[in-house]
């Protein structure tokens, strides 16, 4: 039950017609990401380049690239611990429904490591400089491991209760990493790494760090889920595994994963290194920064080991998939994990951080003659301050009772169209400003800084959103091309930003002014203020990803008729969201243009992607 490794989990996709093994050369550097991307896209197979270039192993792809493969791997275990979810948000449900529940047991047994002496990954060393060099984007700053499963334990209470597995940056050369025995290792704020590195530090200690690559499926999903604080993604790994997850014991350094491809055994101090920069799931590029130095002290590899890889950029990439398939997986543990909220939805399209909807309850004043968000902040504050949500820059959240029967905040269109409808923006748009924000976000006044707006909308409707441009619309000098990108909701090309950084732009202030005295502004909510807005307005990947990654609440959001009053900011009758790039944005990422020719011949007639790019 479960796959125990790579190799057996590429032999079933292989019967199942769901791998296609490219023989053809292929470079680690560029070609292979592009690749990998251009596959996902048309939701083609997973993939084995068996002839790397300047490299003995073999790399991976693509494995988890479609929803349907990510549950093809884990049939044989997800119900189960979809039940195992329930029965912790309500444990009479096993009184109920008995017969549901007789796996769990098994399943709780699941969860313990197996301790063992010896295995698979300890049988070969080698070097960093012998690892597949997968650079996926022309400005990276060096090779990384983008499918890591990094392994800490708690230096003051160690063991298997108090780890830690997560899927952190690992950048394998370039910069001015010392070869083969340095490599950089990128946290961001917010992870379980980061209280293991404190209280090592706390202790005078190296924190001990295990980098597994490969191995059991349900080591990679573990690695990427997003669990309560106190519950070690090891014991989830073995019960969406569906087995004890063998580690080797390793006396005076941390237990290895038995049956991983390859394990990288170092220790991280207080050194840190420039690292970066990095093509990141936003959609730009991660510049350089100084982040921690892992020392390298042994490289294993199993026999016939496998490198698994994946790339990321703008979404929708191969970590969409994991994160619709946590989605189903978690959905009903909302509530529990947030009291009165009953559904969130991490915009992909938008980079997940940036924009988080969700539907919550509004009972605090059953009685008042119209519904007003009270309860709704509580549920939205409580959001920003827990879990991987609290990471989370725009907060868009609607009442439960207001909403139409059957409608959830995954249908962005009409979740958006009820959220326009609803908001009073002089009252329910809530700033945080100066607080922490997610590392790879650039649009803020420094790095892991900048700020967090809750939109909230409850009550009746408070106007009618208009589709049409208002007759007789103008705009000011510098701005251009209106679109209707959806009811309530307009783009505007701008001039290209010219300011510093935690600076508002007084032309943008001058557009809210001017737009004031047009009639009929009030049918848009939300003015969008773009580089392109051709682009912006093509379609709602675009629209969100251009907004909400390109935008700083505090810093970026001015309004049709603003003012503040006993600082609360109330935005008039529009809001205008500044979604330019700025001076200060990390650039957005493309592709190198021979290299993608490359690819194209591999899907002409006679190429082994034909028919399938």
């Amino acid at each position: 039950m479960g796959y125990k490794n790579t190799a057996q989990c590429l032999e079933a996709l292989r019967k199942k017609n769901e791998l296609l093994e490219i023989d053809t050369e292929v470079d680690a550097a560029i070609e292979a990401g592009a690749i990998q991307r251009r596959v996902f896209n048309a939701g083609g197979p997973a993939l084995l380049f068996t002839n790397v270039k300047g490299c003995k192993f073999p790399m991976a792809a693509n494995i988890y690239g479609t929803k349907e493969r990510l549950n093809y791997i884990f049939r044989d275990t997800v119900k189960t611990v979809e039940r195992l979810m329930k029965l912790k948000l309500s444990p009479m449900e096993a009184l109920k429904k008995p017969w549901r529940y007789l796996g769990a047991p098994r399943t709780a047994w699941h969860t313990i490591p197996k301790r063992l002496n010896d295995g698979p990954v300890i049988k070969n060393e080698c070097k960093i400089s012998d690892l597949p060099g997968l650079v996926s984007w022309p400005n990276d700053g060096g090779a990384y491991v983008t499918l890591p499963q990094v392994y800490t334990e708690s230096p003051e209470n160690p063991g298997y209760g108090n780890s830690n597995l997560g899927m952190y940056r690992v950048q394998l050369n370039g910069n001015n990493f010392v070869t083969d025995q340095e490599v950089g290792l990128h946290y961001q704020i917010h992870r379980g790494i980061g209280h293991h590195h404190a209280q090592a530090l706390k202790k005078g200690e190296q924190l001990k760090v295990n980098i597994f690559v490969g191995g059991p499926p349900a080591m990679t999903m573990a690695a990427v889920m997003p669990l309560p604080e106190g519950i070690a993604e090891i014991f989830f790994a073995g019960a969406i595994g569906g087995h004890r997850i063998p580690m080797i014991k390793n006396p005076g350094g941390l237990p290895l994963l038995s049956e991983a491809d390859f394990c990288i055994c170092g220790t991280v101090s207080s050194e840190e290194k420039p690292e970066g920069p990095f093509g990141d799931h936003l959609g730009y590029y991660s510049l350089a920064h100084d982040f921690p130095v892992l020392k390298v002290e042994k490289v294993y590899h199993r026999e016939n080991a496998v490198w698994p890889f994946t790339t990321v950029g703008r979404p929708p990439q191969e970590d969409t998939m994991f994160g619709e398939f946590i989605h189903e997986l978690t959905s009903e543990l909302v509530p529990s994990v947030f009291s009165g909220v009953h559904e969130v939805h991490a915009v992909d399209a938008a980079g997940v951080h940036p924009l988080l909807l969700a539907i919550g309850s509004e009972r605090y004043v059953p009685y008042a003659s119209e519904r007003q968000p009270q309860e709704l902040l509580t549920n939205a504050l409580a959001l920003l301050g827990n879990t991987q949500t609290s990471l989370s820059k725009y907060v868009f959240i609607a009442a439960e009772e207001d909403l139409p029967e059957g409608l959830s905040c995954h249908n962005i269109p009409d979740f958006f169209t009820h959220m326009l409808e609803r908001v009073d923006l002089n009252r329910d748009l809530h700033f945080i400003t100066r607080t922490t924000i997610d590392t790879l976000d650039y649009s803020g006044i420094s790095l892991n800084q900048g700020s967090k707006l809750i939109w909230a909308a409850a009550g009746s409707k408070k106007r009618t959103l208009s589709s049409s441009i208002p007759e007789g619309f103008k705009l000011p000098d510098g701005f251009s091309n209106p679109k209707v990108f959806a009811p309530g909701i307009m783009v505007i090309n701008g001039y290209k930003h010219d300011k510093k950084r935690d600076t508002q732009d007084p032309g943008l202030e001058k557009l809210g002014n001017f737009l004031k005295e047009i009639n009929g502004i009030e049918g848009f909510p939300m003015i969008v203020v773009a580089d392109d807005a051709e682009f912006t307005a093509k379609n709602w990947d675009n629209f969100l990803w251009v907004t909400f990654t390109r935008s700083d609440p505090a810093t970026d959001m001015y309004g049709v008729g603003a003012a503040t009053h006993a600082k609360h900011w109330e935005a008039g009758k529009s809001v205008i969201i500044d979604g330019r790039l700025k001076t200060y944005h990390a650039p957005p990422l493309e592709p190198d243009p021979e290299i993608e020719k490359k690819v194209d011949a591999l899907g002409a007639p006679g190429g082994p992607l034909h028919g399938i790019i």
